[in-house]
């Protein structure tokens, strides 16, 4: 995915964070992670330098609790932010796309999965057909080939039923900003199981 900060912009998201109340570096972690639908989590060793920097220009000051830093804006800090504040409305449109993005990705990856199972499908359809006799045109065979169609269809029908669903799904959390970028691994994973599965009982017959 497209880097969502552009250079210095995570720095005044960070601000914007401590704005709304102090926090400690894994706090400032999750709150990126869950501001952004989890499409975006910071490492500790992006988080801490730009802190350290941003303690250094006065912006923020850290206490110890426990074993915990602290982090707190300072005045200089929410003065910059003010100044600056028509760049956190720019940021905030830019993870907007980020989510849209990632869900276009997802869709696309149902779309092919359901292309492939479908396409495997058809194939075995034809090998069934292509082994059988081309002489035999008996009532038996007549109604097996039908059969074969029929339950075709029907599979065909139960992929498409799948993918509306999934888009709808996808759909709704993007809408919500809650897609995590987790999903796509795990959606090819899913589906190629799936595959595997289904190709093993064709692979029987």
């Amino acid at each position: 995915m497209t880097p969502v900060f552009a250079h210095g912009n995570l720095r005044l998201y960070l601000l914007s964070l401590l704005d709304e109340s102090p926090k400690h570096g894994y706090e400032l972690i999750q709150a990126l992670s869950e501001r952004f639908g989890g499409t975006y989590s910071p490492s500790a060793g992006t988080i801490y330098p730009r802190l350290a920097k941003l303690e250094e220009e006065g912006l923020v000051t850290k206490t110890t609790d426990g074993r915990k830093t602290v982090y707190s804006i300072t005045d200089a800090g929410r003065a910059e932010l003010a100044d600056r504040e028509h760049e956190l409305d720019a940021i905030e449109d830019e993870v907007t796309d980020s989510v849209r993005r990632l869900a276009d990705e997802v869709r696309a990856g149902v779309n092919a999965a359901m292309k492939s199972l479908r396409a495997d499908l058809a194939s075995a359809a034809r090998d069934a057909k292509r082994a059988a006799p081309r002489v035999d045109v008996d009532q038996e065979s007549r109604d097996s080939r039908q059969a074969a169609n029929a339950t075709t269809r029907e599979a065909e029908a139960v992929l498409n039923e799948f993918r509306q669903q999934m888009r709808t799904d996808l759909r709704s959390q993007a809408a919500r900003g809650t897609l995590p970028a987790d999903v796509i691994p795990q959606l090819k994973l899913e589906l190629a199981r799936v595959r595997t599965s289904i190709l093993e009982v064709l692979n029987r017959r």
